[in-house]
């Protein structure tokens, strides 16, 4: 058959019959062969489909039968070529198959007849299959209709030659494992689905018996039972065996052969019969996964007469149930690689199980799950309960599965025998309740039983579960599976609500009846301060109530004041959700106060509420309602409002709703474009009215965006307005992504681009938002530049302009050579931008020094072939002189421009790269990281495979630099002095560019290999073999972290790559290498090779991380085993402590290999094994032993246990004792004879004092202490656990005593609590007497943590509980001095305060009389544990108001000791103070104050001033008097205020003082001008960016506890109160997040305060709280000189000239650069905020003959610089030169320059003093010009300066809001 190409070109030649309209049809066919030639030049698998589908609707519109039938034949062959060539991609065969199938319907025979013709040239060809033909060959079955018909005459020969081509594939190792093996099982499965009545002749009739059928059932019976690897297979050919056996006519034959199929594979050798065909069946070895792929073959194939049938007929029994399920379940108990297949199997076996009910009821002749003695019920309900938590991925979700399938078979069986009671479902219900809220398994099992109860029955019993539910919502990780129950409760409370009643209920009552129900729960969510619980109830919760009850929304809302804490973000949330769900109208809810509430949530200070709000705004069902021109003017303020924010989440978010706010506007536009088209007048002028405004907000916020991109602007605006832009582009361009499967631009997206680019708008691609993209590539982030970039290539025009790409280029090939990092990495991402802008680079040479000769052609193998050619070049200079290369020409720029122009792009690799240009860049690869290695080794062996240690690099590097100082100071010059910066120089050339080759490296290899065919790939054996050298010698010989994970990155792809490949001798070569550095660890070496960044271990996890997941993994078992081995040999009697000792390695690369992620949980199936070795290596004789141990230990706690939860207060681990010791069943016989031989240790004789030592115990409980306690029922598996842990109480270690209580509580299961309580508590002493401390300590810790759990879980009857707390109380004795210990009397008075609820109130008392007597008593001398007992009796006191105060008012008088200790608890514990006894403690310090600060004792003062800091933040400390004197008040204040100026005691103390002198200021009565002016300096000082975070967060509280009550009152005179408002507005730029929103709090309770407004304070948002401070700051003091400097030092200097020299004479003078104090502030955006004020100040100056002094001054003193600098401006040409354009220093000059010049344009204007200075005209003149020059360079210019030019100066003066 001709190629697809020569027969497209074939039928274009053709011309139509005469009976076709000629161009009509012409021109149809040329369109459709089109649609086909475009299919074919894609890559891209969703372009494929795409062409396709059109090319159907396009066939469809042709006249086929005007077409000759030679030319249909053509047409026949041209799809079915295109067929062939896809075969593949089985989607798309199936759209070519819709046209052959319309072709044959007019020419059925036809079709036939070149299908027949084409499947023949695959079954009768001479040579053996290849890949190619399997495919079509599948493809033929599958996916052509017509095929299957060729199909039936074809088989018997393709069987036969099929027969002959198993055994070859099984010969091969590559073969039986690879991709041929695979889809030669998968034809035979699919012949014997689709074509079983042509199997059937040949396998059952015993005349017509096939031997190639008895070849193929050999072939498949020894795939899947262990001759391949590859697990897919083996599961394909058990399938395909089970398919054949259901070929059988007779239901006898086919169940006679299943049962002799199970009963074989337990034998070592049988005879497999099915039907004529007799297997001799051999197997060696035991294989899981066989048995795994022949139940579920059987499962999935055959029908119930097979399944259900008897071994002898008439006999009892059955294959499924006698057979299969005991098999089953011994495989999901068994720890197997495929335990998730097991368990995926058994659901499939519960699924044919209620398939085939019915014939099961009939068989049994009776129940299946019967109520009493069914042991299959127990047997199915143990194997779903313990699966549940199951550490491999998808047991679990399996499990669940299978409980809602064997509920819906218990329920069926009930109902099939009238079984009404059905009592299991209650028993389950009960034995779920007890589980733990932490279980996921808890909700999963309630949502499956809820239909079965009913919601009554289950809330009734489960009193708690609405508790439990919020609990769920408070953790993120069981969020979901919390939403989901509560979403099955609401649905079937609707539907019991509703029931089957003729009575219909109204949506108003059912929404009343839920809110009975869950109102109270979903308003405590909703406004809970909890963020995670608030955020997952709106996202959750509130979504499925309006789901399921779309009028809940009127009582949530009835329920909210949007004033009060919490209740805004509710009411946001709410509606938003709302909005989204049931699409209805938000608006009309609550009247005309939505606006109003919706601006306050717009302008909320917090960024959930903000977002919710925006939500509101975007979010639409339908995305064809535009939105109004209200909600696009909100829209506007709100984007430019949230630019700046910190949170990624949000910024994220914001992108989201800004995108469907796009979308909406986009869609609602193209609907009014279709309705202009169609409408009337009236409806065409609507239309084009609301076309407008939409093209209007969207070509704004393409100038927007382009605004904030400048350099001197945040990173988060940056990053922000990124994301808008990338929304923008993606939603308003007609770019079609192929690799997105949604948010495809509408078809006719082209007509609204049109429109608006008609109108002079929506130009996205203009060369000046070019330029500001390309100076985003020079960004310090690297987010930033990643984001540009991808938005440069993917949306911009493929061709750069010639003036753009040359300044470009310049610039990449200067930052290719920069020695920074950094710099390095910019020109990299610059060189991937190029590489796709071809077309754009220039002819000409863009710089005489570097040629460009190279890249002038547009081919893409001439640009790598510059890069290499550049790489070439710099490893020269540093082969002379590396010192010389690395200052001025690094390599690892050039490595990461190759990597990213090679490999980051779609397009074929061998477009890019020849073969002979490959094998270069290889050997480069190899002589540079030579090299490099030799710098690092120095003068030492590099033959040897350990890396050089530390200080032999150091030294190595020390000599290079010393020869280099040499040669320069022989030249005459000075030596170097800055050595050190030179040694970072040359290592970090050194490690950085051996991290970019194996990157590059790897990466390539992979791309080479997967992108070649079999017999064209040309990287030989020996090219790889030489790359696994680099990569060998890197991670051996290179001792740098950062290199070596760099490395492993590109190390795992070429091991990968190579594993996968057909050819064994490839294959093998991470086998010899694997082989080589596990010799390396078993070999003795005088330097660490696994320790201190050595890349020995990430060596052998790369390459067992590569090995194929699906196969059996036989390098890592192999692996596993060398490694246990080594480490378990004994040591040596002499053994060297200096050396590195191979058990050491060992251990140190099993940690690698535990921690990897690369293994995932196959490494699980050694983790018993290897928590054995790591427990007994703690008992090594070497510490270097222990501590690997220990390490590797700590790891595979963490990978037995899973992921643990980080959200605070969730739970710390997620597996029950019983799951775990289910799943590491080796680990319990272990565990527990260590912990027995621990306690057997301690029963030594009363007189002898022994310390026996147990290393591995402590590690012991530490793992069982982090097991989920209160899920096992039952005490028969883990009784064992507490004898030990009870005996370990007595232990004389400390932390063993804690930590053995807490084991305890883990492995006791709920219902022994009580039992365990009552004996601990029996044992106490009643008296004094002579006893164990530690033992009494210990059972003093067990009976607390128990009270703990058990109280906690509201367990045990109060009878039970009386006697324990009788027996404590009975103890008193224990906290008196007769209890010499205080650790035992602080454990005793803990169980006391644990039980305090349930103590009568004469032992309390008695109590408190003791422990008073005990705090006042005089220490004298050291006692360990005294202050643990004083803190825990502090604690116990302070419980009741009355005692409480009985010991606070003799504070003053007790020790230091006693002070220290109560005020460090009133720290740690002021969050749980209720309000009283926190009233008490405040009036206690503050009376103290003066003491405290005095006293010599610093951690005393310290936490004296924390303690009243948190009492007095936590209430209304101006409300409260302070009960000190005048005079002592103010000495206080001095104090603090001293401390301050002097700067004593550190960041943390200062801040303290800071804060607690803010308290104590507005409590003086007769406050001194002095004092503030005092106060006022330190926080001007403290301000400063440079002042620690925490010193200025103080300032920012200082301002809120004293500058509100001081500015309120006015206290403060005019000057002060201008600092105070400038250090505000400092604070508001500040770089921490938290000082901004303590600074905008203080504005917003200083403007709540001056608007003396009765509700609630409203904190508003930091960017809305700029503009309030500057209007109270005009409002106060316009006319004073300060305001005006105040505004004015917010507006960058505008001395352009210098800042032109800086820049032209920066350099790279070091080796990292150093960052601004503030990172976040904006000099621009303050411009924009300051301009509009001092254009105010300039209107009203006449009104000030003070203020009009200051201006003409001002003016004076700047016109002459800001003229020159704007002539200065109109010469530059920023765009040849992209050093200006990336500067951020320029850009600010440049701003404050405009905004300076615009200020003195208005005054200009509007003063007659200051006219005679300059022209205005003119000056208006010159910046309309500079304004416009700028805008073509790239310097973008934000709108608000050019409208004044205009004359709007309204524009900037009516955001002002206050009278003139």
């Amino acid at each position: 058959m001709l190629s697809f190409d020569e027969l497209l070109t074939s039928l274009q030649n053709c011309t139509v019959t005469e009976e076709q309209p000629c161009v009509n049809g012409t021109q149809m066919l040329e369109r459709f062969l089109d649609k086909l030639s475009e299919c074919t030049r894609s890559d891209v698998k969703r372009s494929k489909e795409r062409s396709l589908e059109e090319a159907v609707h396009l066939l469809r519109m042709v006249t086929l039968q005007s077409l000759e039938r030679d030319h249909r034949q053509l047409l026949v062959r041209l799809l079915l070529s295109l067929q062939l060539q896809m075969a593949h991609i089985s989607t798309a065969c199936k759209k070519v198959d819709k046209m052959l199938q319309h072709l044959a319907k007019l020419d059925h025979r036809l079709v036939f007849a070149e299908t027949h013709f084409c499947l023949s040239s695959i079954v009768n060809a001479e040579q053996i299959f290849t890949q190619e033909d399997l495919q079509r060959a599948s493809m033929f079955l599958e996916d052509n209709a017509v095929g299957r018909d060729a199909w039936q005459e074809l088989c018997p020969s393709f069987l036969n030659k099929l027969a002959k081509y198993f055994p070859f594939i099984l010969q091969q190792e590559d073969l039986r494992d690879g991709q041929l093996c695979y889809l030669a099982v998968k034809v035979s499965l699919q012949i014997f689905q689709l074509l079983s009545r042509v199997v059937s002749s040949t396998v059952w009739d015993e005349k017509e018996g096939s031997p190639a059928m008895q070849i193929i059932l050999q072939t498949l019976t020894g795939v899947m039972f262990g001759q391949s690897n590859n697990r897919d297979t083996c599961l394909l050919a058990g399938t395909a065996v089970a398919m054949l056996i259901n070929t059988a006519s007779e239901s006898s034959a086919g169940a006679a052969a299943a049962w002799n199929l199970l009963q074989s594979s337990h034998s070592e050798s049988c005879l497999l019969t099915v039907g004529a065909l007799h297997v001799q069946f051999c197997s060696t070895t035991v294989c899981e996964l066989g048995w795994l792929a022949m139940i579920r073959g059987l499962l999935t194939c055959c029908g119930p007469h097979i399944l259900l049938s008897s071994h002898v007929e008439g006999a009892k029994g059955s294959l499924l149930f006698d057979v299969m399920f005991p098999m089953l379940r011994d495989l999901c108990e068994e720890k197997l690689n495929c335990h998730y297949l097991a368990f995926e199997v058994f659901t499939l076996w519960l699924k044919k199980v209620k398939e085939c009910v019915s014939d099961i009821w009939k068989m049994m002749g009776g129940r299946l799950l019967p109520e009493s003695c069914s042991t299959l019920q127990q047997q199915l309900i143990s194997i779903i309960w313990t699966s549940a938590e199951s550490p491999v991925e998808g047991v679990s979700d399996c499990a669940r599965i299978s409980f809602c399938l064997l509920l819906d078979l218990y329920d069926m069986d009930c109902e099939q025998f009238g079984d009404t009671k059905k009592s299991l479902y209650l028993i389950l219900l009960q034995r779920i309740r007890k589980l733990p809220w932490e279980s996921k398994a808890k909700c999963h099992r309630l949502c499956a039983l809820l239909p079965y109860l009913g919601t009554d029955t289950v809330l009734d019993q489960y009193a708690e579960l609405q508790n439990h539910l919020l609990k769920c919502m408070s953790k993120d990780h069981l969020a979901p599976c919390g939403s989901e129950l509560y979403k099955c409760l609401i649905q079937q409370q609707r539907r019991e609500l509703c029931g089957d009643t003729l009575k219909s209920v109204s949506e108003s009552e059912l929404s009343n009846r839920w809110a009975e129900w869950w109102l109270s729960v979903l308003l405590e969510a909703l406004t809970s301060h909890e963020v995670i619980l608030q955020r997952n109830s709106s996202t959750h919760l509130l979504p499925s109530t309006f789901q399921v009850f779309p009028f809940a929304v009127e009582p949530l809302l009835a329920s909210l004041d949007p004033y009060s804490s919490g209740h805004l973000c509710a009411w946001a949330c709410i509606m938003s959700s709302y909005r989204a769900v049931t699409g209805g109208s938000p608006w009309a809810l609550q009247g005309s106060s939505t606006m109003k509430i919706l601006h306050l949530a717009l302008g909320s200070a917090d960024d959930r509420v903000r977002l919710a709000s925006v939500n509101l705004l975007c979010c639409s069902p339908k995305t064809k309602d535009t939105p109004t021109p209200e909600e696009l003017g909100i829209m506007k303020t709100f984007i430019t409002q949230n630019l700046n924010s910190e949170s990624s989440l949000f910024r994220q978010h914001f992108q989201t709703a800004v995108r469907r706010f796009l979308v909406r506007i986009r869609d609602g536009c193209l609907a009014r474009i279709r309705q202009k088209d169609k409408g009337d007048a009236s409806q065409m002028q609507s239309a084009e009215k609301m076309l407008d405004l939409g093209i209007d907000f969207v070509d704004w916020l393409s100038q927007m965006v382009c605004c904030n991109l400048t350099p001197d602007h945040s990173y988060q605006r940056k990053k922000t307005v990124l994301l808008l832009l990338s929304a923008l582009l993606e939603t308003c361009t007609d770019t079609w992504s192929p690799d997105k499967r949604k948010g495809q631009p509408p078809v006719n997206m082209g007509s609204l681009v049109n429109y608006a680019r008609v109108r002079g708008q929506w130009d996205f691609f203009s060369k000046e938002k070019l330029l500001v993209l390309i100076c985003c590539l020079e960004d310090s982030t690297n987010e930033i530049r990643e984001l540009s970039a991808g938005l440069l290539v993917r949306f911009f025009p493929p061709m750069l302009p010639v003036d753009v790409a040359e300044a470009l280029l310049i610039r990449t090939k200067q930052l290719l050579r920069s020695p920074r990092v950094q710099q390095a990495q910019m020109a990299a991402l610059m060189m991937k931008v190029l590489h796709h802008k071809l077309q754009g680079l220039p002819d000409s040479r863009a710089n005489s020094d570097i040629s460009v000769s190279g890249v002038h052609d547009k081919k893409a193998s001439s640009f790598i072939n510059f890069l290499v050619k550049e790489l070439e070049c710099h490893y020269l200079t540093a082969k002379t002189d590396v010192m010389l290369a690395a200052r001025t020409k690094p390599m690892h720029g050039v490595l990461s421009a190759l990597q990213k122009c090679l490999l980051e792009d779609t397009w074929n690799i061998f477009d890019s790269l020849a073969p002979a240009l490959t094998i270069d860049l290889l050997s480069l690869l190899k002589n540079i990281s030579l090299l490099l290695l030799g710098v690092l080794h120095g003068h030492q062996d590099t033959e040897s495979d350990a890396p050089p240690s530390f200080c032999d690099m150091g030294n190595a590097i020390s000599s290079l630099i010393a020869h280099s100082s040499e040669g320069n100071l022989e030249d005459g010059e000075d030596e170097c002095v800055l050595l050190s910066q030179e040694h970072s120089l040359v290592l970090t050339c050194c490690w950085v560019s051996l991290k970019e080759t194996g990157i590059l490296l790897g990466s390539l290899v992979e791309r080479i290999l997967a992108e070649s065919k079999p017999d064209m790939c040309f990287l030989m054996k020996q090219h790889l073999e030489m790359a696994a050298d680099i990569f060998r010698n890197i991670l051996l010989k290179c001792r740098h972290w950062g290199a070596v994970e760099g490395c492993c990155m590109g190390f795992t792809k070429f091991c990968s790559a190579l594993l996968s490949n057909h050819d064994p001798g490839i294959r093998n070569i991470p086998f010899r290498m694997l082989q080589q550095a596990l010799l390396v660890v078993t070999s003795p070496s005088c330097t660490s090779v696994t320790r201190r960044a050595a890349g020995l271990p990430m060596l052998i996890l790369c390459v067992l991380s590569a090995e194929e997941a699906s196969k059996a993994r036989p390098l890592l078992a192999h692996s596993m085993q060398i490694l246990l081995d080594t480490a378990r040999i004994p040591l040596a009697e002499n053994w060297d402590q200096t050396r590195d000792l191979p058990q050491v390695c060992a251990v140190h690369t099993l940690q690698a290999l535990v921690r990897g992620s690369g293994l995932g949980v196959a490494i699980l199936k050694f983790a018993p094994t290897v928590t054995i070795l790591a427990l007994t290596l703690l008992s090594s004789p070497c510490w270097a032993m222990r501590n690997a141990a220990l390490q590797l230990y700590s790891s595979l706690c963490s990978r037995m246990l899973g992921q643990r939860p980080s959200s605070v207060g969730g739970t710390k681990h997620g597996m029950s004792p019983i799951a775990f010791f289910h799943h590491y069943s080796k680990l319990q016989p272990f565990l527990l004879t260590e912990l027995r031989e621990a306690a057997c240790d301690l029963q030594c004789p009363p007189h002898e004092a022994r310390l026996p030592l147990h290393p591995s115990l402590y590690p012991i409980l530490t793992l069982l202490s982090q097991l989920q306690p209160g899920i096992q029922d039952s005490t028969d598996t883990l009784a064992d656990f507490l004898s030990p842990l009870l005996q370990l109480s007595a232990s004389p270690i400390y932390c063993v005593r804690v930590m053995s209580s807490k084991a305890l509580v883990a492995m006791t299961p709920p219902s022994e609590y009580m039992n365990i309580l009552i004996n601990l508590t029996a044992g106490l002493p009643r008296t004094p007497q002579s006893c164990c401390h530690n033992g009494l300590h210990g059972q003093l810790l067990h009976i607390n943590a128990l009270l703990d759990r058990a109280l906690g879980k509201d367990c045990g009857p109060p009878v039970e509980l009386d006697s324990i707390v009788c027996a404590v109380e009975a103890s008193v004795w224990l906290s008196t001095d007769a209890q010499r210990c205080p650790l035992v009397r602080a454990a005793y008075v803990a169980v006391v305060d644990s039980l305090r609820g349930f103590c009568c109130e004469t032992f309390l008392s008695k109590l408190f009389d003791i422990l008073k007597c005990e705090l006042h008593k005089p220490q004298h001398g050291l006692q360990v544990g005294l202050s643990s007992f004083h803190q825990q009796a502090i604690q116990f006191v302070c419980g009741e108001h009355k005692w409480a105060s009985d010991i606070l008012e003799t504070f003053n008088a007790a020790s230091y000791d006693l002070r220290l200790t109560l005020v460090t608890w009133v720290v740690e514990n002021h969050a749980s103070l209720n309000k009283h006894l926190e009233e008490l403690i405040q009036g206690m310090l503050q009376c103290s104050l003066r003491k405290a600060l005095l006293s010599p004792i610093k951690e005393y003062r310290r936490a004296h001033l924390a303690a009243l800091i948190e009492v007095m933040a936590r209430g209304d400390s101006l409300a409260a008097p302070f009960p000190l004197e005048e005079s002592a008040l103010r000495d206080c204040l001095d104090l603090l205020l001293k401390d301050l100026e002097n700067k004593r005691g550190g960041s943390e103390f200062l801040s303290q003082a800071l804060h607690g002198a803010s308290l104590l200021l507005p409590q003086c009565k007769s406050l001194q001008n002095s004092v503030i002016q005092r106060w006022c300096d330190v926080l001007e000082y403290f301000r400063s960016p440079d002042a620690a975070e925490v010193v200025r967060i103080a300032c920012a509280e200082a301002l809120c506890v004293a500058g509100l009550p001081l500015m309120s009152h006015g206290l403060i005179p005019p000057a002060v109160m201008i600092k105070l408002l400038r250090t505000c507005l400092d604070l508001l730029q500040d770089q921490s997040q938290l000082v901004r929103t303590k600074a905008a709090s203080f504005i917003s309770m200083l403007h709540h305060a001056r608007g003396r407004a009765q509700r609630s304070v409203y904190l508003t948002q930091v960017n809305l709280a700029v503009p309030l401070l500057l209007d109270l700051l005009l409002e106060e003091c316009w006319d004073t000189p300060k305001t005006l400097e105040v505004l004015l030092c917010h507006v960058p200097h505008s001395d352009l000239r210098s800042v032109l020299r800086e820049v032209m004479d920066s350099g790279c003078g070091s080796l990292y650069e150093q960052d601004d104090a503030n990172v976040f502030a904006e000099p621009s955006v303050m411009c924009l905020h300051v301009l509009p004020y001092l254009l105010l100040m300039a209107e009203k100056s006449a009104e000030s003959s003070v203020m009009a002094q200051s201006l003409s001054t001002w003016a004076e003193e700047n016109v002459t610089l800001l003229l020159d600098n704007l002539t200065l401006c109109k010469d530059l040409q920023p765009a040849k030169k992209l050093t200006l354009l990336t500067d951020p220093q320029f850009h600010s000059t440049i701003c404050g320059l405009l905004t300076r010049a615009t200020f003195l344009l208005h005054l200009c204007k509007t003063c007659e003093h200051v006219q005679h200075l300059c022209d205005p005209s003119a000056l208006q003149v010159t910046l309309k010009d500079v304004f416009s020059h700028l805008s073509q360079q790239g310097v973008r210019v934000n709108s608000a300066l050019t409208s004044y030019l205009s004359g709007d100066i309204t524009h900037g003066l009516l955001i002002i809001s206050k009278d003139s």
